[in-house]
């Protein structure tokens, strides 16, 4: 796949090697990144996303050697080498190379991964509840992007599939629902879009708190709370906000059929305007960071 990568000062079309099997970063874990989009020539929100992967390698003690600005410049600067009518995902990541137990004895690496991914179609697939549950901040670096963590996720995915699901929904350690196995859950009651309350067992999504202020603004009661797997069986909508896939619709809850309905296609259609609302026109650039 077309892609650019930087690693050790230098950009290359090519992966680069950045980890051997003394790394914290290989036996430990100890990797951090963030996910952001390129899509037709606009960056929604790619300053957000930046600056939350200082966040995360902060969280599990290590000290990004670049600022989040730094980040963000060389984004740009690698989007700029690639033809802007393609989509993309950017993956910034810091980890630590060396160390012994504790990642400050290392030392605290920076790469950077552009690579080309189609945007999906609007419907995410049917979705079903699994066993797998999200961990409480005490008990896992929830506050961070981190790539431990995804392991559990993919446990998720993988039961949702046994089962013939696409998608797998996740509790916390209460029992509420926290998401779903790779993005935010929503869905829609009585006209309100309701989402589940950020408790710190789950990352409180960018895409999603886009959305959350595209649909208030649009005069789209939105609430944030307590959600239960009950709440889900009386849903008359399900969506999905996410990097990867950004708004789209689940199409079936466990033996439910469910259409996109009326607020995802709001929810759905204002983000497509706010990413070409990033299209700022510019005979140096065809990228920039949304308007906030």
């Amino acid at each position: 796949m077309a892609g650019m990568y930087w690693y050790d000062g230098q950009w290359r079309n090519e992966q680069p090697l950045v980890s051997g099997p003394l790394d914290l970063a290989f036996w430990s874990g100890n990797t951090v990144f963030d996910g952001a989009r390129a899509i037709g020539g606009c960056a929604p929100d790619l300053d957000r996303h930046c600056a939350r992967l200082i966040r995360s390698a902060a969280a599990i003690g290590m000290a990004c050697p670049l600022s989040a600005e730094e980040v963000h410049r060389l984004c740009i600067e690698g989007l700029e080498m690639l033809p802007a009518d393609k989509d993309y995902y950017l993956r910034p990541m810091v980890f630590c190379s060396g160390g012994s137990i504790l990642p400050e004895t290392g030392d605290i690496r920076f790469t950077l991964a552009i690579f080309e991914a189609p945007m999906p179609g609007e419907n995410a697939g049917k979705a079903t509840m699994t066993s797998i549950r999200r961990p409480a901040p005490d008990q896992a670096p929830t506050d961070a992007k981190a790539g431990a963590l995804y392991p559990n996720s993919q446990r998720a995915r993988r039961e949702a599939m046994a089962k013939g699901f696409t998608l797998g929904v996740v509790c916390d350690h209460e029992g509420n629902v926290a998401e779903f196995s790779h993005a935010n859950l929503w869905f829609a009651k009585d006209g309100v879009a309701i989402t589940p309350k950020p408790n710190g067992t789950f990352l409180d999504g960018i895409t999603k708190n886009r959305v959350i202020a595209l649909l208030t603004e649009a005069g789209i009661p939105v609430e944030q709370r307590s959600v239960t797997p009950a709440d889900l069986d009386m849903a008359d909508e399900i969506f999905t906000t996410g990097n990867m896939g950004k708004v789209q619709a689940v199409t079936g809850w466990e033996a439910r059929e469910l259409q996109p309905g009326p607020i995802f296609r709001t929810a759905r259609e204002l983000y497509a305007a706010h990413i070409e609302a990033s299209r700022v026109p510019s005979a140096g650039s065809a990228y920039r960071r949304a308007v906030a």
